[in-house]
């Protein structure tokens, strides 16, 4: 069982990733692997630091993938392909690329904390995917004076939102060091609504913070029905104290409910105490786990 180190994909090769991806998350109840791997995946995996990890399989072109971007790591197994010892030469491979791998385990599966443990890892960083029906009532938006709430204008608003995510997200290692590229991949997907990208600008026109929301068909949730989501949420460490967090989640609920939505998800950090808080306050409840992997 070979594993092939790979720095781009063939049209083959990711076709049969995708159907790979698709029968592991019909499986595991959990897609595999996240937003920013699958847009690379997308794009045909080119891409400065990425690297692709494909186990052959039996009868299959494809019995395990793994996605190395940067230090961090995604992978999935077929699941008639799994205790054969695929997932550990995924894991071994990544670690031949980078010593210290970081690795994302999407639903917290039993199998994942299995691996991990044998290989020496520990849980790292869990994300939370908290939920919330739409149809219990909602708090009224109440904009601090001078706030202004309007949608974001492609091409006019990119500069300042880049400005506002990244010193909100100076922390993340996915949100934060955005460029235009990771903006307009974005655009460019199939759900982008500018309408529901909410901006909250002070009197001066200055952008104060943003909730950009996002809409899942019903083909793509678990539960088959057309799902809202929290999609990102910032605020300028400068205008911080002012409630603007609350606000602009108000305002996205809001939004998406008037779609007719019934149900909205988010995703969090587990110990971002903060946020969680904001978020119990406002009738989320934890739904899920994703755990990421470290030595």
């Amino acid at each position: 069982m070979d594993p092939q180190v790979l720095t781009e994909l063939d049209a083959d090769t990711a076709a049969a990733v995708h159907d790979l991806l698709a029968a592991a998350g019909a499986s595991d109840g959990a897609d595999p692997f996240s937003e920013q791997f699958l847009l690379t995946l997308r794009a045909g995996g080119t891409r400065e630091g990425v690297h692709h990890v494909v186990v052959p399989g039996a009868g299959r072109p494809v019995a395990g993938y793994a996605q190395l971007d940067g230090g961090y790591a995604e992978m999935v197994v077929h699941p008639q392909e799994r205790r054969r010892g695929v997932g550990t030469a995924l894991v071994a491979a990544l670690e031949g690329l980078t010593p210290e791998p970081h690795v994302w385990a999407h639903g917290d599966l039993d199998a994942a904390r299995a691996l991990a443990g044998r290989r020496g890892y520990r849980r790292d960083r869990v994300l939370w995917q908290m939920r919330r029906p739409l149809s219990s009532p909602l708090p009224q938006v109440q904009l601090p004076d001078g706030v202004t709430l309007r949608s974001f204008v492609p091409g006019r608003d990119d500069a300042e939102f880049l400005r506002v995510n990244n010193a909100a997200f100076d922390w993340h290692p996915e949100q934060g060091g955005w460029t235009g590229h990771e903006l307009a991949a974005r655009q460019a997907e199939h759900w982008f609504d500018a309408e529901g990208f909410l901006l909250a600008t002070g009197a001066d026109g200055t952008l104060l913070g943003y909730h950009w929301t996002k809409v899942h068909p019903g083909a793509e949730t678990d539960t088959g029905e057309p799902m809202g989501e929290v999609y990102v949420l910032g605020v300028d460490p400068a205008a911080h104290g002012r409630g603007l967090g609350r606000v602009l989640t108000l305002a996205g609920l809001h939004h998406l409910r008037d779609r007719g939505l019934g149900t909205v998800l988010l995703y969090v950090e587990a110990d971002n105490a903060p946020a969680v808080a904001v978020y119990e306050r406002l009738g989320f409840t934890v739904h899920a786990a994703d755990v990421n992997y470290a030595r």
